[in-house]
């Protein structure tokens, strides 16, 4: 049976269709991170899911994670930085340093941006307290504006990014034949101690923290909207008994690039999300 985040919309069909048929030519798929915010529930861990608006171009209506695509000033060598170097994260994700550090820092910006959350700290071991208040919130506008680099941000504020506190968990790019294409890196975190998320999203109409195996059960149950990589890093996180067991299986974890494609059938159209 086809779960219901891989049965294609049917605006998506005939997409689909159309390139099966030849005379398309793919999109370039942007480079983009995202990040799973994990906190201690009842029973196993919470993640913390938004919900795009419906008129969004990409993905409306269905659940995600923070995350976007990756600003060419994330790749500024100059930005602070404490933990894993970005030549490790390149041997880890398989691209060049460049790439490894602006995906590093689109994720810690974009969490930022997208839930208030900062894995950012005065030092190598400390994490910033309570990133709220007037201030702090003209800089994550001037972010996402576009107003102020990452690494403009950091400096002024004399932190500097964490990227111990990511683990790397999936690679996913968008299926050929859709209009808008991501080639993206999902990570793991933890939320902060003291730190909160905050509705701050205005690409989303609707915030929640949410337990993995209840977010997939509001899929199956057609309740709630998801892209494939979203209900499988649900699923595969649905035993975990802590953010802490996330973020060592990631350390270790084989990563398998995904690109799913469509097969055609009485109903439509589903994705295959094999690697």
């Amino acid at each position: 049976m086809v779960d219901n985040s891989r049965r294609l919309p049917p605006e998506l069909v005939e997409h689909a269709r159309a390139f099966a048929e030849g005379g398309r030519t793919p999109a370039v798929p942007r480079s983009a991170a995202t990040v799973v915010l994990l906190r201690p529930g009842v029973g196993g861990v919470e993640s913390y899911l938004l919900r795009r608006h419906l008129g969004m171009a990409f993905a409306g209506g269905m659940y995600a994670f923070p995350g976007g695509g990756v600003d060419p000033r994330d790749e500024d060598a100059g930005t602070a930085w404490a933990g894993p170097a970005a030549g490790e994260w390149a041997d880890r994700m398989r691209c060049d340093e460049e790439l490894a550090r602006a995906l590093v820092c689109a994720a810690v910006r974009e969490t930022f941006e997208e839930s208030g959350v900062l894995l950012a700290g005065p030092t190598a071991d400390t994490v910033v307290a309570d990133p709220t208040g007037d201030d702090w919130e003209a800089d994550r506008e001037a972010l996402v504006r576009h107003d102020l680099a990452f690494a403009e941000f950091l400096a002024k504020r004399g932190l500097v990014l964490r990227s111990d506190l990511l683990g790397y968990w999936a690679h996913w790019i968008t299926p050929e034949f859709e209009p808008r294409r991501y080639d993206t890196r999902f990570f793991v975190a933890a939320l902060p101690d003291g730190q909160r998320t905050r509705d701050v999203s205005g690409e989303a109409d609707r915030v929640a923290w949410m337990p993995p195996a209840a977010a997939i059960a509001g899929v199956d149950a057609a309740t709630m909207r998801m892209l494939p990589p979203t209900y499988v890093m649900m699923r595969d996180l649905s035993d975990l008994s802590s953010p802490e067991e996330a973020l060592a299986r990631a350390a270790d974890r084989a990563i398998a690039t995904i690109q799913p494609r469509a097969v055609f059938d009485d109903d439509g159209a589903y994705l295959t999300v094999e690697p």
